[in-house]
């Protein structure tokens, strides 16, 4: 692949998904070289693969493609020797009956093929840690709940596998997870240690009948069980090693009826002898970070959010066998979405939401306010330290440019590392708008214009309401993205109303156990500031959303006909019906009250629709489940259908999908349908059924 620009990739659907996409970035130890995980559109157009690219970290060089499969890879991470590891299912020569599962894969710094250094029947989850001084790494795995072994493991897989066997017997809450059933395997952390490695030929011996599974391969590390008997336990909210490789910090989840709260424990990676560092009744401690001398801890602590309003997300570090805790940043109310140490320990890197954007943070340890790196309009992740200069590498995107890597100064300059994605040129503009709401709140987001949009020639408008709702349109999504839209024509207002990320705890709970209220009337307001523009067609206008999005547009659609389209993906519509389905149901619970659960359901308004709306929803979307979407299809014809059942409104299905739609052609077919339905009614052009639908 090139790093020229590719022309106007928005114009088409089948141009929009082949465009290769970064979605991962690892820095080597000595800082040299960066890691990327690239995805790029299969031969057969159905699918992505990935593949891992190396650049130079300085902004020179050109990328060079380093793994080439047809499972592809991911999950990239690098050995304190420098050789790189990854996750992938592609066939292992080596193993006497590949598996086809996932495993842990080493490329080896000092040059050679890549080789498997895991052989679990169930494969391998993730790389959860790496150590920086050592070769110890922590892997991510599931074990059957009744093995004792990897070998026990194995077998009692091959004879379900056999038997045909899929059933799962819970004994516990939850029972599933977003898009995928809970089990029967229950979550490990193992510790392997790859010092030494080597490329050796699997030692050999007299066959095994089936169906006897082969003992764990014996040229291999042996995976050692720091979480034995874990439940649900080890489904943790992050890990860290220190850099010796011998001993893990991690935020592991105590169980507690249906929910639970997160710990954090510090592990001997030796003996398993596990340590709770921080532990409080309705309390979680997540993400926690080890400083490159292995003296230091620093995590997020986070009281539960009640229905009185949203908990803050306080930074906090401490020695690492948790003495001295100590809250840094107390007067800063930005939520961390990650952190890490800075390379002389004295302060965390911290990237979080901020005014509409994303940036990255430098916090003192020892007092002193945040200061903030990059002032761009872009939003930052997979921040990484290079130990000799101090500098940043890290993803960064905004509406207007994908995710491409780039390295940042110790002053804040951002250079852009070389990268196999090309950089698309996009239609329109973009630019800021902001307004006052009803109680004198600052609101604001982007507005994205297409070309020619002018006083002569006003463009219409789609007012895009983001998931979350603890969120912010601040970064390039590739699911919802608004330029293929404004190739089209119109022009999309991507507010952050009240519960929006990057605006401080009271924004947030302005609109805490009233979803209908102040959400609803910021997005309000400022479709009115954004409709006042010469440049916009307040006669042609429609909303759309996504989950919590989806909930507004079906909140909008039962409290103005000020739109002539509505489209509600994934969306949430009885919220006594939600909040026992959801594959979390304790939460959604715990953050309304009884009124405000009844005050803040879309349901009730059913009879005040009088917008053709799109639903969509897929089958195996477990957060927001189709059966939301079911009951709106049916109060929606028993309410609006004609006699003879015809009714203005549609119902897009994906039986095979989950919250996201993601299969190429899937997403092609969302979008095709969502423009054709906004092309009738906002444009007023005749319904054209896409192709696909039959």
């Amino acid at each position: 692949m090139s790093t020229e620009t590719q022309l106007l990739p928005f114009a088409s659907l089948d141009d929009y998904i082949a465009l290769p996409r970064v979605e991962g970035l690892a820095l080597s130890p000595d800082g040299r070289t960066v890691v990327l995980t690239v995805a790029t559109l299969a031969l057969d157009r159905t699918s992505y693969e990935r593949s891992l690219w190396s650049a130079p970290a300085d902004g020179s060089g050109s990328p060079t493609r380093l793994t080439r499969s047809a499972k592809g890879e991911s999950g990239v991470a690098f050995t304190g020797s420098g050789d790189i590891l990854f996750v992938s299912a592609r066939p292992d020569a080596t193993a006497e009956k590949d598996t086809e599962t996932s495993q842990v894969w080493m490329l080896p710094a000092a040059g050679g093929e890549a080789h498997a250094v895991t052989r679990l029947a169930g494969g391998v989850s993730e790389i959860a840690a790496t150590a920086s001084g050592s070769d110890a790494v922590v892997i991510a795995a599931g074990l059957l709940t009744s093995t004792d072994s990897l070998e026990t493991d194995a077998a009692s897989r091959l004879e379900r596998k056999t038997k045909k066997i899929t059933a799962i017997l819970h004994e516990s809450y939850p029972v599933r997870y977003w898009d995928h059933d809970l089990g029967p395997s229950e979550p490990h952390l193992l510790a392997l240690d790859l010092t030494g490695l080597l490329d050796t030929v699997p030692l050999t011996g007299a066959p095994v009948p089936p169906p006897e599974p082969l003992p764990y391969a014996a040229n291999l590390p042996r995976p050692r069980d720091l979480t034995p008997v874990p439940g649900r336990s080890a489904d943790t909210a992050g890990q860290a090693l220190t850099p010796d490789g011998r001993t893990l910090i991690a935020s592991l989840q105590v169980p507690e009826q249906r929910s639970g709260r997160f710990v954090i424990v510090s592990i001997d990676i030796e003996t398993g002898t596990k340590t709770t560092l921080f532990d409080e009744e309705r309390v979680d401690f997540e993400v926690p970070a080890v400083s490159r001398d292995g003296a230091r801890i620093a995590f997020v602590r986070a009281d539960f959010s009640t229905p009185d309003g949203p908990a803050d997300q306080e930074l906090w570090v401490a020695n690492i066998d948790g003495s001295n805790a100590r809250r840094i940043a107390a007067g800063w109310d930005r939520w961390p979405s990650s952190l890490i140490f800075d390379a002389d320990d004295e302060s965390l890197i911290v990237t979080a939401d901020h005014d509409g954007r994303g940036p990255v943070f430098r916090i003192p340890l020892h007092g002193g306010a945040p200061s903030q790196l990059t002032t761009d309009d872009f939003g930052y992740s997979e921040v990484a330290v290079d130990l000799a200069s101090g500098d940043l590498v890290a993803l960064r995107s905004s509406w207007v440019l994908p995710p491409h890597p780039v390295r940042i100064s110790r002053s804040g300059a951002v250079t852009p590392l070389a990268t196999p994605a090309k950089t698309p040129e996009v239609p329109g503009s973009i630019t800021e708008v902001t307004t006052v709401a009803e109680d004198g709140t600052r609101v604001r987001g982007w507005l994205l214009l297409p070309d020619g949009a002018s006083p002569q020639h006003p463009a219409p408008l789609l007012l895009w309401i983001h998931g979350g709702p603890l969120n912010s349109w601040n970064a390039w999504s590739w699911r919802w993205n608004p330029l293929l839209a404004v190739s089209r024509g119109y022009a999309v207002l991507l507010p952050d109303p009240a519960l929006s990320t990057g605006y401080g705890l009271d924004f947030i709970a302005r609109g805490w156990d009233a979803w209908g209220a102040k959400p609803f009337t910021d997005l309000m307001a400022i479709t009115d500031a954004t409709e006042a523009r010469a440049d916009i067609d307040a006669t042609r206008t429609a909303a759309l959303g996504g989950s919590f999005g989806g909930y507004m547009a079906n909140w909008v659609a039962g409290h103005t006909d000020r739109f002539r389209a509505i489209v509600s993906h994934a969306s949430l519509w009885a919220l006594d019906q939600f909040n026992g389905t959801t594959d979390n149901s304790w939460y959604w619970q715990s953050i309304f009250s009884p009124q405000g659960m009844t005050d803040s359901s879309p349901h009730h308004s059913v009879r005040d629709i009088v917008t053709p709306m799109l639903v969509i929803h897929g089958d195996n979307d477990y957060r927001v489940p189709v059966g939301e979407s079911l009951r709106l299809w049916s109060e929606l014809a028993e309410h609006h259908a004609a006699t003879d059942g015809s009714t203005p409104h549609k119902f897009l299905l994906f039986p095979d999908e989950n919250h996201w739609v993601l299969k190429p052609q899937h997403a092609v077919l969302w979008y095709e349908t969502v423009f054709a339905f906004l092309d009738q009614h906002v444009n007023g052009t005749h319904w054209v059924r896409p192709k696909l639908l039959g």
